[in-house]
């Protein structure tokens, strides 16, 4: 065989025409940092994606999940909100105060039923008003995800999709694929889905305490079909926004609630205690 049809090895190969698997392709873009070195440095774009569906998969709540977002919800600027939809516990106020998450900022939206927590997420992307979007989603099919996928792609708000750990099976769209284990008390990040290659180790991460003995999610019944005023500690001061999801708030507005807006970035304007919240 004579040189010039001697075979090439991968190291002679030119490196902008061929994409190695244990390398990112090309320059990632930059992505929001999660307040984690470790994590940060085996992420594309060091940081959480940008507009981008994030799955991330727990045998069950309550293993220090949220700890490993309580940095970009601690984030939050004061035109935009946190939208949570779904989620399996009543938030515990005090554990997410101490933590630095601002309240005033905090979307609870509690739907009735699977449908609506799809069509609840979609519309917290759609509005552009949310900094990030939580989703405690059951069961989603491809169709489901790549809908949630392309209104984080266009609203450029991250979307952390929380699922059972049996759906990790299923084919998603998702950049960003994350299992979470608890490890003695730290928690395992187990990327095995991102846009490089794979990972054989997961990232350990120390969970941040709880506080008073309590998760930023209790174990309590959670109301159906209705958007949530999140109690304020004693010590913060209170606000009123006018919320405009199609659900009212039944009792009447204590000095100490404050009630949150779904559709729109800004803050609405306070109603009179006692009105029902009607869409805008």
């Amino acid at each position: 065989m004579s040189a010039a049809s001697a075979p090439l090895s991968l190291a002679d190969l030119p490196g902008d025409l061929v994409w190695r698997g244990r390398r990112f392709n090309g320059t990632p873009p930059q992505g929001h940092p999660t307040g984690h070195g470790a994590l940060d440095a085996v992420l594309p774009g060091g940081g959480w994606p940008t507009g981008a569906l994030i799955e991330l998969f727990t045998a069950r709540p309550g293993i220090g999940e949220l700890s490993l977002l309580l940095p970009m919800m601690r984030r939050c600027t004061a035109d935009r909100w946190l939208g949570w939809v779904a989620p399996p516990r009543q938030p515990y106020a005090p554990a997410l105060a101490a933590a630095g998450v601002p309240l005033e900022r905090l979307l609870w939206v509690a739907p009735a039923s699977p449908a609506e927590a799809l069509w609840a997420t979609r519309q917290c992307l759609a509005s552009g008003g949310c900094s990030m979007v939580l989703s405690w989603l059951g069961k989603a099919d491809m169709a489901a995800l790549r809908r949630l996928q392309l209104a984080a792609e266009e609203s450029r708000t991250p979307l952390f999709l929380f699922r059972p750990a049996s759906a990790a099976q299923q084919p998603s769209p998702a950049v960003l694929r994350l299992r979470l284990e608890d490890a003695h008390g730290q928690l395992a990040v187990h990327v095995f889905k991102r846009r490089g290659p794979l990972l054989d180790e997961p990232v350990l991460i120390q969970p941040r305490p709880p506080i008073d003995a309590r998760p930023a999610l209790v174990a309590a019944p959670v109301p159906r079909a209705q958007v949530h005023p999140i109690r304020q500690p004693a010590t913060a001061p209170a606000k009123q926004h006018l919320p405009v999801q199609q659900a009212a708030v039944s009792s009447t507005p204590s000095p100490t609630l404050v009630t949150h807006a779904v559709v729109r970035p800004d803050p609405a304007r306070a109603r009179a205690p006692g009105d029902p919240a009607r869409i805008a």
